[in-house]
Order: C-alpha cells, then sequence, then structure tokens
C-alpha cells in the first residue's frame, strides 16, 4: 500500500472508528436534547451564512472553470433564500414527533414475559452523495434527530461548501454538549476514499449513496457495507386521452421547468396519440419558448419540427436540465409498459379524467411515487411532511420513496421478566 492510500485508509477509518464510539453516546441522548442540537445548528447556519456563501463561492468559480454544466452549478449554489430554507427545514425537524423509543408491538406472553418492539437509532450512517451541499444539512440533522452519527462524503464539485458547512455543525453540537463526531465529513474526494467507504463494515451500518445513476450504480456494486439504494429520476408524465388540457400543460410546465436540475423533474413526456393530434404541437411550443430542447419519436418530429429524433437513449435518459423526450402512445397500457421498461422507479403521474386509467397507472407503474393530477415535483421529504430527507430509495426493502425520520431507524426487541428460564 502506497504513502497516499495509508494516508487516505487513515482518515476513513479514524473517523468511522470516531463514528461508532459517538454513535454509543447518541442513543442515550433524550429528545430535547436532540433538539436542542438541532437549535444550535439552526442558529450557527444563520451566524456564519456569510462564511459559508464564501466558501460556496469558491465551489462555483472552481466549478465554472472546470466547466460544470449550469445544471450542476444550481445543485452546488448556495444563496441566502436556500440557507433560509435549510434553518426553516431544520426547525421544522425540532416539531417533528421522535420516532426513537417508540413501541411498535406488545406481546404479553401467558409464562409472564412483557416483550416490546420499539424503534431504535441504525447507528452510523455513511452518506456519499454529489454537488448539493443541502444534503450535508439533511444527512446531519436527519441523523441527529434520530439519535445516529454519519459519517459524510461529498464531491470535489462542493467541497469548500461541505466544510464549512460541517464545521458550523460542529460548532453547534459542541455547544450543546452533543459529541462532535456525531456529524463528520471525509475532506479528501478522492476515489480512494469512496472505495475505503464502501468496504468500512467495522464501523458503517448502513451506506446511502444520493447523486446521479452512475454514482449510485457503483456503490451498489463495489459496497460490502449494506446500501439502501437511492434513485436517478427518469420521471415521466403520462397525458391521457381525455385529459382537460389546461391541466396537462400546467402540470408538464412545472413538473419539467420549475426545477430542472433536480431528481423530481420530469425528464419524459408520453403523449396519448389522439391527445397528441388535438394539443401537442401547443404544448410542445410552450415547452420549446421556455428553451425545452425537445427530443421526439417519428409522429411528434414529423408534427413538430423544432423536436429532433429521439433514441434508446433518450427514454432513458435522466438529463437535468432543459432537454425533455416526447413520445406519443395508443393505449394506457403502452404508457405503463413503456415507463416500466426505461423509468427508475422514482416518481411517475397520469394526467386524466378517466379514474380506471388512473387507477390502472397507480397500481401498475412500479415506482416509489405515483401521482394522479399532480406535478411529479411533490416527491420530496419536506412536501410529504417529514421536514428534510435524506434521499429518495427506489429499492423496496427497509425503506421506498422520501427517506423521513423512521427511515433511520431499525427495531430492537425488548424482554422484560421476573426470573423465567426456557423448560
Amino acid at each position: 500500500m502506497s504513502t497516499i492510500e495509508q494516508g487516505t485508509a487513515s482518515e476513513v477509518r479514524r473517523k468511522g472508528k470516531a463514528a461508532k464510539a459517538a454513535s454509543l453516546t447518541m442513543v442515550n441522548l433524550s429528545t430535547a436534547e436532540k433538539n436542542r442540537g438541532l437549535a444550535f445548528i439552526a442558529d450557527q447556519l444563520l451566524a456564519h451564512k456569510n462564511f459559508i456563501l464564501a466558501e460556496n463561492a469558491k465551489d462555483l468559480q472552481d466549478g465554472k472553470q472546470n466547466g460544470l454544466s449550469d445544471a450542476v452549478l444550481d445543485r452546488i449554489m448556495l444563496n441566502e433564500k436556500r440557507i433560509e430554507d435549510m434553518v426553516h427545514a431544520v426547525r421544522l425537524l425540532i416539531e417533528l414527533k421522535d420516532p426513537i423509543g417508540e413501541t411498535l408491538e406488545t406481546i404479553q406472553k401467558d409464562n409472564g414475559l412483557l416483550i416490546k418492539k420499539k424503534r431504535v437509532p441504525i447507528g452510523v450512517i455513511g452518506m456519499v452523495y454529489e454537488a448539493r451541499p443541502n444534503v450535508t444539512i439533511d444527512a446531519a440533522t436527519l441523523s441527529l434527530k434520530t439519535g445516529n452519527a454519519v459519517i459524510l462524503r461529498g464531491s470535489s464539485s462542493a467541497k469548500y461548501s461541505n466544510m464549512a458547512l460541517v464545521q458550523v455543525i460542529q460548532q453547534a453540537l459542541e455547544e450543546s454538549g452533543i459529541p462532535t463526531d456525531a456529524v463528520q465529513l471525509i475532506e479528501d474526494t478522492s476515489r480512494e476514499t469512496a472505495r475505503e467507504l464502501f468496504r468500512l463494515n467495522e464501523y458503517l451500518d448502513v451506506l446511502i449513496p444520493r447523486g446521479g445513476k452512475n454514482l449510485i450504480q457503483t456503490v451498489v456494486r463495489e459496497s460490502t457495507v449494506p446500501v439502501i439504494e437511492t434513485g436517478a429520476g427518469n420521471c415521466h408524465v403520462y397525458i391521457d386521452e381525455d385529459a382537460d388540457k389546461a391541466m396537462a400543460e400546467k402540470i408538464v410546465l412545472n413538473a419539467k421547468l420549475q426545477r430542472p436540475s433536480v431528481c423530481n423533474a420530469a425528464e419524459s413526456i408520453l403523449i396519448h396519440e389522439h391527445w397528441f393530434q388535438q394539443n401537442g404541437n401547443e404544448l410542445l411550443e410552450k415547452l420549446a419558448e421556455h428553451h425545452v430542447e425537445i427530443c421526439g419519436d417519428e409522429q411528434v418530429c414529423s408534427s413538430f419540427p423544432k423536436a429532433n429524433r429521439a433514441t434508446d437513449e433518450d427514454w432513458a435518459a435522466e438529463y437535468l436540465g432543459l432537454k425533455v423526450s416526447v413520445k406519443t402512445v395508443q393505449s394506457v397500457d403502452e404508457a405503463i409498459n413503456h415507463i416500466n421498461e426505461y423509468g427508475t422507479k422514482h416518481s411517475e403521474a397520469i394526467v386524466t379524467n378517466n379514474e380506471n386509467h388512473a387507477g390502472k397507472f397507480l397500481n401498475s407503474v412500479d415506482a416509489s411515487s405515483v401521482y394522479h393530477n399532480v406535478s411529479t415535483r411533490f416527491t420530496d421529504g419536506f412536501e410529504f411532511g417529514y421536514g428534510a430527507e435524506i434521499g429518495i430509495s427506489t429499492q423496496k426493502l427497509h425503506a421506498r420513496g422520501p427517506m423521513g425520520l423512521e427511515a433511520l431507524t431499525s427495531t430492537k426487541f425488548y424482554i422484560y421478566g421476573d426470573g423465567q428460564i426456557r423448560e
């Protein structure tokens, strides 16, 4: 092992060991103690916002010099409004019920044993994520509220922002009497640190990747630590034959344009061919007016000359920008089959006045969140009432969809007796 690799391993293992020790203290914190720590974090974020914004400006400058896309720069970018939104989310988290210690099941046995199944912290959570520094706050505060320690490993594109945020968080933890090692950042963003984290079974209980398709697949493929898979978002809006024109336009424009760089933005639009014949060009023209590049099938391109012919890669793409694939279909069944073939099990919407079609779509589409006459942009922990979120799970075990507090808990059986032995 080279000197560089030894240094890399030492940072990851040192912080993993410290996080494990901190988790043993975190498990005994009261709700009041955890909420006090969260309040200190909210206060410190506001008190040090100028410092945070100055460090974020370094990331943005480096990103521009390195040729990062506008979509990635938007995910990295912090401003006063986004910091205020972070603070608001932290304060909402304080108000949410603490799930730790909740009794999920009680069994009274004939021999006098009392068995209770309770929610407990997972222990030590590892987060591997790209760009968005708001994930640093979400992961840290959700972990704190649930009594978990967390090790953060962000990308090099947001390294100054992440270091500043963790510095502020650790100062708040110290002032509130909570172990500062409960929230740690791997500052070396090399591939070696990621690989070391993937195999840190001795100290990590779970690993959560949050980012693009390549990052998530790498973590799932290479990690020996259990992984909660969060998904890329090739989200679809299907416009059914009898969909209300105004509603369909409003939903599509919102799902695509409200914030194109996020995972719950619409990347594909499926349109029943009869609706398209009557209204399709007008909808596509409105998208084009907002500088959206349109990749379409043969019917779309024949009808709308501004569209480019879509490839199989387009049907599967998560653009995260002002680009969308558009396909005409002959039925709700064809729309469902297309989504199940090309979707990423994230968020899918149908716009229709036909309740039977809506019910079939919602039941048959394989995704964490399905919508009837609603924009996909609502797949979000805050919008679902969870405060913040640590990610959108697209798998089916342990957690699915926006992951709030309960998703960061495990269970433990508590057995009470008065001297019983098993015969």
